[in-house]
């Protein structure tokens, strides 16, 4: 037994998401290199236009520099674009642990001996006493960052290793729940009578019937990561310079507000629209998977 994924009507929100976030992954993948080849000065074949600066501090928006550049000559197209790299991976990484760390200890709560899952559960219950930008911010600076910088996304591990343990409470804790209601349904109980055994009864029939939440509380919990990792760059212990960020973009153009206002507009603009689309895409899918929800 498995819920329909059925989207009826045209949801012009959900449309609108979608299509903002394949052309933003795009970007994201294919804008640096592209512009970078587009605003290099001839001469210079070791420009990188993502922390080289390609003309004076502040021009405006037009031409060659679609939305201008920033207080230090670079060119926010490219800026934006890389910046969206970074917010990508760190929200994918971190909803990817996220999500393999609460499914389990949500699964293992359900099914374990009653003094595990009471273990699990009020340690879990415990990382709610935290607020997640400061248990994040202590995280951050309790991490050796210089020692990470030889693995893979190095520079980022900080923020993902903090954002990633802020992040899986909310799911172990719905997970749980959703398992509870499901493990007494007919369905399992038959697939016990069978002789089934709990990992398969728990990966055939039970994580199957929560793929449709998971996807959509998994979208909408991008956003927030998305949004975390901006104000901890913002504040200045996130995604560190030259390294661009949203974040580190708005705080950057905060700073001449008063004598460029138009500086700040530009990553305030794509941070929101980057959090709409993925609200919109998660209501969308929770609607599809779940028309009760409607």
């Amino acid at each position: 037994m498995r819920r329909r994924f059925t989207i009826k009507g045209k949801d012009p929100l959900f449309l609108f998401g979608v299509v903002y976030l394949v052309l933003l992954v795009l970007v994201a993948i294919v804008g640096p290199a592209l512009r970078n080849s587009f605003v290099r000065p001839q001469g210079q074949s070791e420009f990188i236009s993502t922390y080289d600066p390609v003309g004076v501090p502040h021009l405006p928006a037009g031409g060659k520099y679609m939305l201008g550049t920033d207080e230090q000559g670079r060119d926010v197209v490219t800026r934006l674009a890389a910046g969206a790299r970074i917010s990508l991976t760190v929200g994918f990484v971190v909803e990817i642990v996220a999500m393999v760390v609460g499914v389990t200890v949500g699964v293992l709560a359900v099914f374990s001996p009653k003094w595990f899952s009471m273990v699990l559960m009020r340690f879990t219950d415990g990382m709610f006493a935290f607020p997640d930008i400061l248990l994040a911010v202590l995280i951050i600076g309790t991490i050796p960052s210089a020692s990470l910088a030889r693995f893979p996304l190095g520079k980022l591990l900080p923020v993902i290793v903090a954002l990633s343990v802020t992040a899986w409470p909310s799911i172990a804790r719905l997970v749980k729940g959703q398992v509870a209601s499901l493990k007494d349904r007919e369905f399992v109980v038959g697939a016990k009578a069978s002789g089934a055994s709990t990992f398969y009864i728990v990966t055939r029939h039970i994580l199957p019937q929560l793929t449709g939440v998971l996807l959509a509380v998994g979208m909408i919990d991008i956003a927030g990561t998305i949004l975390a990792e901006s104000t901890l760059s913002f504040l200045g212990i996130g995604v560190q310079a030259p390294e661009p960020s949203w974040g580190s973009m708005i705080n950057n153009a905060n700073q001449d507000l008063n004598s460029y206002p138009m500086a700040i507009i530009w990553p305030c603009l794509t941070l929101s629209l980057t959090i709409f689309a993925l609200n919109f895409v998660g209501d969308g899918l929770r609607a599809a998977f779940d028309p009760k929800s409607k």
